[in-house]
């Protein structure tokens, strides 16, 4: 079955001009573009040397961490070297990759694995000619099911033939299975950790996960560091418990 047939034409609207939005290289800080270009070459050191096609899973412990900020980004800077590069949102069941970068949602992810189909070149992104990103799609009654399906598998490889490196946007390991369910169609997996809001064992129980799984860690993203450095603090009351209840929300009741 072709992965790819039909053509839809998918609206794209450009970046406002706001300063507070943390994507894309005009709105952030010189430290901070730096940094993720630095990312950019570490992963030459970190991925193998013989992988046409790496495929990178970005993730976090809890939600509110910068994942999905993270993986636009990176997705963004490496695009930008030249690399023909591919961004999924591979959240299935928060989403965000798409109100991120303005696009409509569907076609997405999901299509493809139920075997809908689409024109590669709906994915194109508006800001380099290089730079794909698949949204969500709609949101599924099982997405752990589907990203370590068979289907995920094809739909992976298929991908692999187009590009030079693919970038899934997972959920956080915490709260549900998902990111480890694909963790044997990816090379290896980013953890983003955001100063003075992850707890020690929060982060210590996703990384135990993710071993207990057998997914290949290719390092952790410190967000939001400040100079002065320290150690991570304690989040807001209620955050992670706010977030799980949501999460394990169904399809019907987190689209209400």
């Amino acid at each position: 079955m072709a992965l790819f047939g039909k053509t839809r034409k998918r609206k794209q609207f450009l970046f406002s001009d706001n300063p507070n939005r943390k994507t894309l290289h005009k709105n952030l800080e010189f430290t901070a573009t730096e940094q993720y270009k630095l990312i950019r070459e570490n992963l030459a050191f970190t991925v193998p040397a013989d992988e046409k096609c790496p495929i990178i899973g970005v993730t976090s412990s809890l939600r509110g961490e910068g994942k999905s900020t993270t993986a636009i980004n990176l997705s963004y800077v490496l695009a930008e070297k030249g690399n023909k590069v591919l961004l999924i949102d591979g959240d299935l069941r928060l989403p965000s990759i798409a109100k991120n970068m303005y696009i409509e949602s569907t076609p997405g992810l999901t299509d493809l694995l139920m075997g809908k189909g689409a024109s590669l070149s709906d994915f194109q992104s508006a800001y380099l000619k290089n730079w794909y990103i698949i949204p969500s799609g709609n949101i599924p009654p099982n997405p752990s099911e589907l990203l370590g399906s068979h289907r995920m598998e094809t739909v992976l490889n298929e991908l692999k033939e187009a590009f030079d490196y693919i970038i899934v946007d997972l959920p956080p390991v915490n709260i549900v299975s998902d990111a480890v369910s694909i963790a044997n169609y990816i090379t290896g997996m980013i953890v983003v950790i955001r100063q003075n809001y992850t707890e020690k064992k929060e982060l210590e129980r996703c990384f135990r996960q993710l071993q207990l799984s057998n997914v290949n860690v290719l390092g952790s993203v410190l967000n939001d560091a400040s100079s002065g450095g320290g150690s991570y603090g304690k989040r807001k009351n209620g955050k992670y418990y706010k977030y799980y209840r949501y999460y394990k929300k169904s399809p019907e009741e987190t689209q209400s």
